[in-house]
């Protein structure tokens, strides 16, 4: 029987760019993050489990979910969004002037993002800039003091600051679009 490969660092030497060195860039770049290690999480509901850990949005936590998103003409899209908000796939196109989008597969999501299903987030830019994939991030979390972002696994979370965020995507040679999502 074989076993099967999830999200989380055990199987971080899979990915074309493991977590470990997605920290060791962080540190090298000079960019601050605090880190905290858990159980593996997969969705905005695990999340909430252990979000006692971190600073609550009430007092400038930004936790976030991530869409990978693909539109009919084939480019690749991550949105980030307040991990509450309402997304409406039916009308972001519009919002974003992309085509009509729907969600990646779990094969384009390594192939464009290098990352599994549970573990997108804004740092697998990385690997997105190189596949041109375009990140969105609601504009309402410029405003967070802390932004809660996974290091390419799902077993450990990044805190980070806005400032420190925009640092890495203007290092790896990425624009982002904020943008208002509600």
């Amino acid at each position: 029987m074989s076993e099967t490969i999830d999200a989380s660092s055990k199987y971080q030497d899979s990915l074309p760019v493991s977590s470990d060195d997605v920290l060791a860039q962080l540190d090298a770049w000079g960019i601050a993050y605090t880190r905290a290690d858990h159980v593996p999480l997969r969705t905005v509901e695990d999340s909430k489990k252990v979000q006692d850990m971190f600073l609550p949005s009430e007092e400038g936590g930004g936790h976030i979910k991530n869409l990978y998103l693909r539109d009919n003409k084939k480019r690749n899209y991550l949105i980030v969004a307040e991990q509450d908000r309402v997304i409406d796939l039916k009308a972001l196109h519009q919002k974003l002037g992309t085509g009509r989008l729907s969600f990646g597969s779990a094969d384009r999501l390594m192939e464009n993002l290098g990352v599994r299903p549970g573990a997108v987030t804004p740092l697998s830019m990385i690997n997105g800039v190189k596949t041109n994939v375009q990140i969105f991030m609601d504009a309402e979390l410029q405003s967070c003091t802390q932004i809660y972002v996974h290091p390419l696994v799902n077993d450990r979370t990044l805190g980070m600051s806005v400032d420190g965020l925009n640092s890495f995507f203007d290092k790896i040679g990425t624009t982002v679009t904020w943008v208002d999502l509600t």
